[in-house]
């Protein structure tokens, strides 16, 4: 790669998450180092699985299970902690590949140091393919993006009372 872009999949449409995981396997298979930050996730999914067993290095977690407007501000601040470690630590890491994912949701919701992330996305090094992820970008990350695909959802089976399903929505 001799010009890293800058990659955004917003909206809220599935595929966001799994459009940047498909370009970590990419990378990965093509011999890239790949880090990921997850956001506001705290179960581990599947893919998270073989993707660090391929060489991947993956920063994730947060204050328990809880959605972010379940917690309460204590909860929240602990999530906040944690999420601005992972991006330091993975800011430290030198990547081809750098995928922060739900970092447009994260950002929105006041659960990472938005001064922090702009600087990650803004100062990138010039080689570095950068991918964010998330509902209701900031208009900064539209900006600096150089592909934004938006995930409209037209329809979805948790309409109909369908759960998320193991190897599919996680």
């Amino acid at each position: 790669m001799d010009k890293g872009l800058v990659h955004l999949y917003s909206g809220d449409g599935k595929g966001k998450t799994t459009a940047a995981m498909g370009l970590a396997l990419r990378a990965l298979a093509a011999g890239k180092k790949v880090v990921i930050v997850q956001f506001l996730k705290g179960a581990e999914s599947g893919e998270i699985t073989l993707l660090k067993q391929l060489g991947a290095q993956v920063f994730r977690g947060k204050a328990g299970q809880k959605f972010v407007f379940q917690m309460n501000e204590a909860e929240k601040q602990e999530s906040r902690l944690v999420q601005n470690e992972n991006l330091r630590r993975a800011l430290e890491q030198p990547a081809d590949m750098l995928i922060l994912d739900e970092a447009c949701g994260a950002c929105a919701l006041g659960m990472v140091e938005e001064a922090l992330l702009k600087k990650a996305v803004m100062e990138k090094p010039e080689e570095q393919e950068l991918v964010l992820t998330g509902r209701d970008p900031a208009e900064w990350m539209q900006q600096r993006a150089d592909y934004h695909t938006e995930m409209l959802c037209h329809k979805h089976p948790y309409e109909q009372g369908i759960s998320a399903r193991k190897g599919v929505e996680f």
